[in-house]
């Protein structure tokens, strides 16, 4: 007996006993006490009601009373205080007790406290299913909840919505501001994020800057777009950490069940690829998913794999396109241009296949492939005419690319000097040491850099300090149309130039396609001229020959003189040269002239001053420029009011 007093007191375990009727007779002291506290002594009551098992429990497939009424032994059963649930967990176990005649005398049993051990396994599964950095759902978590919903939704229920979140900039301020700073903001978008959901769904995150929401509700597909913005522009608010303002913005993309998919995987495939749409939308959107979008990405996926064949068959080449000094109009080099032609589609955009090179990690590979073979075309042209290659940012972002660049030279026996690496304004994202490393160690092999596509990237003009460019390239969207009276463009290009004089750089204006913009371009002072005006990008063939040739010098081709856009319109006017008049159709107009059909003109009019009646009772004067089988062309004496210039059918 000694010993059993030792064993209750000691608090190792307890002990307890009934009669035949399942009646508690004896239950030690210690859980005596802890069950009487809420609803009196235990003893005489029947075990069934002191105790409730866990149902959740693997272990349980009876009920205690039918335990006891079937006189069976039991071990390791979970049981807590029915009239207490609050108050801890045990541990059962029970063995029928008879007399020596045989007959049933009640059960005999010990129990053992479950409360710490419960605990300590409920603190393990809210860390395996919990986020560490910000306490809400892990990517385990979501699953499982995402699935429940779902098995819930298939059996009657309700709809349930999928929201993936992606943070827009956040990189960046982990970069700049570094992870502790990264981290606090996290936090803080969980908060956020937490309480504009509220009880509606259950808010988790899969890692890094993405999170997920899950909601079931019936009205679930009136409410995505209202919550989906609040969202947004909830987080989209200034955060304040360490005294210091940060903006950040968010990207949803959504998926519903069951239009957009029965299962986890398809729901959070969907709604991925409703998540890329809002991104490549500009950000800061959110995009419900249609059939459309998985179309693109199977084409996206498909063009992937066209493209890392065509790497493998030789499928690239490069065109090159001169870049032409507007000092004395000779080629001073040319600019590398990569093609891709399909063996079953032809031709396709760079615009098409670059962003999907950039995105499926193909764009290093080949970026290196263009830097070798066009250096080694270079090789063959005569000095000191260079190449120019674009470096994308994530070569740029690799330690590899200056020994990429010297072998590439090496190999082709070019001089430094005559390979011009083109960057443009994004590397500049993340200004810090690793950027001006990589300038330096450039510089340092004695390659030329160029800033390509000055003025539509990043606003800064402070990175200007410290790169050593030997080039700003003037984007070809500041060149189009500055030539036109009243246009802005031509006051941008020559404040850029100036500041690249001010700075010892030289320019280039890209994307001149007109004769007369030629000396228009050299007036503003730019130093050099890329574009159309000089001959669309070549195959290294028609270099070597035009070099063979003509030598260095360049001969501008296409229109001589620019006009505005023209609008294409069927209007009927009346044309009138003198005593002749005749009803004629305009074809195309812009604000200084028109192309006319129906007209008996001959090319004895050209240069003949003529009248235009485009509405009855406006004349407009003009003069015929050109006559081509009963076409004219006609320049406008004055620019046309802008009413006439709206399309229209008469």
């Amino acid at each position: 007996m000694r010993l059993v007093e030792t064993f209750e007191t000691q608090g190792i375990g307890w002990f307890w006993e009934t009669d035949d009727e399942g009646r508690l007779s004896y239950i030690s002291d210690r859980v005596r006490a802890v069950l009487g506290a809420e609803r009196g002594d235990p003893v005489g009551r029947p075990l069934a009601e002191v105790f409730e098992l866990d149902q959740e429990s693997a272990r349980v497939s009876r009920t205690l009373g039918y335990l006891l009424t079937a006189k069976s032994a039991f071990a390791d059963y979970p049981v807590r205080n029915a009239g207490a649930p609050g108050s801890g967990w045990w541990s059962i176990s029970g063995q029928p007790r008879r007399d020596a005649e045989g007959e049933f005398r009640g059960f005999t049993g010990s129990g053992t406290d479950l409360t710490e051990k419960r605990k300590s396994q409920a603190a393990i599964t809210r860390l395996a299913y919990s986020d560490g950095l910000t306490g809400l759902a892990n990517r385990e978590r979501m699953t499982t909840t995402l699935e429940q919903f779902l098995t819930v939704r298939t059996s009657g229920f309700q709809p349930t919505a999928l929201f993936l979140l992606d943070l827009d900039r956040f990189k960046t301020v982990n970069d700049t501001l570094g992870h502790q700073t990264g981290d606090e903001l996290l936090k803080q978008v969980a908060h956020r994020l937490q309480r504009m959901v509220g009880e509606a769904g259950v808010v988790g995150r899969l890692g890094g800057d993405e999170f997920e929401v899950v909601i079931a509700h019936d009205d679930v597909r009136g409410r995505l777009d209202a919550l989906a913005r609040d969202v947004i522009h909830s987080l989209s608010q200034p955060y304040i950490i360490a005294d210091q303002p940060i903006s950040i913005g968010c990207s949803i993309g959504i998926a519903v069940a069951p239009e957009h998919g029965q299962t986890g995987d398809h729901l959070i495939r969907n709604a991925d690829l409703a998540l890329y749409a809002a991104k490549e939308g500009g950000r800061g959107l959110h995009r419900v998913y249609t059939d459309d979008l998985l179309a693109e990405a199977r084409h996206r996926k498909q063009l992937e794999d066209d493209l890392r064949e065509a790497l493998a068959l030789g499928q690239l080449s490069l065109a090159y396109q001169p870049v032409v000094s507007t000092r004395d109009q000779r080629i001073v080099g040319y600019e590398a241009l990569l093609r891709w032609t399909h063996p079953e589609r032809g031709p396709v955009s760079p615009a098409a296949f670059i962003p999907v090179a950039e995105e499926c990690g193909l764009i290093a590979s080949i970026g290196e492939w263009v830097l070798r073979t066009a250096v080694a075309d270079a090789a063959g042209w005569p000095a000191p005419i260079r190449v120019a290659v674009n470096v994308s940012p994530t070569q740029f972002a690799s330690p590899h690319l200056p020994s990429v660049v010297a072998n590439a030279l090496a190999a082709s026996g070019l001089p430094p000097e005559r390979l011009e690496l083109e960057i443009t304004e994004s590397v500049f994202l993340n200004e810090d040491e690793q950027a001006q490393r990589m300038f330096k160690a450039l510089k340092g092999i004695g390659v030329r850099l160029a800033l390509d596509d000055f003025g539509t990237g990043y606003s800064s003009l402070g990175y200007l300090k410290t790169a050593p460019f030997d080039k700003i390239k003037i984007d070809q969207s500041f060149v189009r149309g500055a030539i036109m009276a009243g246009n802005r463009n031509a006051a941008i290009i020559k404040a850029i130039v100036t500041l690249a004089e001010t700075l010892g750089l030289e320019t280039t204006a890209e994307g001149v396609e007109q004769q007369d913009e030629i000396a228009f371009v050299r007036d503003l002072g730019c130093s050099h001229i890329q574009g159309f005006v000089y001959g669309k990008p070549a195959p290294v063939a028609s270099v070597v020959g035009h070099l063979a040739e003509h030598g260095a010098s360049a001969v501008p081709i296409g229109h001589k003189v620019s006009r505005e856009p023209r609008e294409r319109v069927i209007r009927s006017a009346r044309l009138t040269m003198g005593e002749q008049a005749s009803d004629v159709v305009v074809r195309n107009i812009s604000g200084h002239g028109a192309m006319i059909e129906g007209s008996p003109l001959t090319e004895a009019a050209l240069g003949v001053d003529v009248l235009i009646e485009l509405l009855e009772g406006r004349l407009w004067s003009g003069n015929v420029r050109w006559v081509n089988n009963g076409r004219v062309g006609v320049h406008f004496a004055r620019r046309l009011d802008d009413d006439l210039l709206v399309p229209t059918r008469s």
